[in-house]
């Protein structure tokens, strides 16, 4: 797949395309309910937005790229990534979470753990390998301190 397609943006809205096909052409008569799946899914969306704004905001501020393909000038070990070693990552899947239950798509939640699984072995998993070869030392100890989701 060319790099300039095979970014997480992308896949999100092809899992996001999935959800929302499913809950407009096939719903299955399956619901999560009346008022609360449109507020946890809004505020899931609005955190996710969140999230993945403080971290990008965090990066360019260490002067480092966000491009999941791109070698990292500096690993980013502050603000947000105190918590998470991948919070865009975290934003995106809350995203879908919180778009697939306010759009009462029930069936759809199985493409979650897909989503997360083609995020850890198409973009986590490479851009930990070149961060560990690149900041040996630092991001072992990063690694042990921070989870690499919450």
């Amino acid at each position: 797949m060319p790099r300039t397609i095979d970014l997480p943006p992308v896949w999100l809205l092809a899992f996001l395309a999935l959800a929302w096909t499913q809950a407009r052409h096939f719903p299955m008569g399956l619901s999560f309910g009346p008022v609360w799946a449109d507020l946890l899914g809004g505020l899931l969306v609005g955190g996710g937005v969140l999230i993945a704004a403080v971290a990008l905001t965090e990066m360019r501020r260490q002067r480092t790229t966000f491009m999941p393909h791109a070698e990292a000038d500096r690993l980013v070990t502050s603000g947000i990534f105190r918590f998470s070693r991948n919070p865009i990552y975290l934003g995106d899947a809350m995203i879908l979470t919180g778009l697939i239950l306010y759009w009462d798509a029930v069936p759809s939640l199985v493409l979650l753990p897909v989503f997360v699984w083609v995020l850890e072995k198409r973009f986590i998993v490479p851009e930990e390998a070149r961060l560990r070869r690149k900041f040996v030392a630092e991001f072992r100890k990063y690694e042990q301190q921070t989870r690499r989701w919450l």
